[in-house]
């Protein structure tokens, strides 16, 4: 469990940082909400990602 909730904190944090540096260097100006909503569906994503690729192995 403690393993989940650290990969969790640590992607949404990876994801946050890099979505916010995009906005920043080609947009000009980075929203919090709009940041937050991104990285939010990145991990997400991630997770459903982790849970295809576990029900493939098992068949």
């Amino acid at each position: 469990m403690a393993r989940e909730l650290f990969i969790f904190v640590a992607a949404f944090a990876a994801f946050a940082s890099a979505v916010a540096a995009y906005l920043v260097a080609f947009h000009g100006e980075a929203s919090l909400k709009e940041i937050l909503s991104t990285a939010f569906a990145a991990v997400i994503g991630l997770y459903v990602g982790r849970y295809v690729e576990r029900r493939l192995i098992n068949g």
